[in-house]
């Protein structure tokens, strides 16, 4: 049995269970919480897209014991949000010099 100490320190992809006397092992009961994932998606990645992913993640919080399926939903938008804002992210640092490069070698070639 988990204590209340032992059940704040959760991580934030670990998998909730619906009933806390029904452990299955089956993901169809569970819901897992996004909200670690959305904060560094704010963080370290485009923040418009990461509060997105935040919203969903307390939603999915919010919702679980009332409409599961919606709280799935929202779990399931809060983690995409997460990890494209993440990439996009990336994909930004990486291109950008990239351009610059391409801009710098057009720019020389037509003078």
């Amino acid at each position: 049995m988990m204590s209340n100490s032992t059940a704040a320190r959760q991580t934030s992809d670990e998998e909730i269970p619906l009933d806390s006397g029904q452990m299955s092992s089956s993901s169809s009961g569970r819901i897992r919480k996004y909200r670690q994932l959305a904060v560094w998606s704010i963080i370290c990645g485009l923040s418009c897209i990461g509060i997105l992913s935040l919203i969903n993640s307390v939603k999915a919080q919010e919702r679980r014991n009332r409409d599961p399926e919606k709280a799935r939903e929202n779990s399931r938008l809060a983690r995409k949000y997460g990890f494209l804002a993440i990439g996009l992210w990336i994909l930004l640092i990486v291109l950008t010099p990239i351009l610059m490069a391409l801009v710098s070698y057009l720019l020389r070639t037509v003078e």
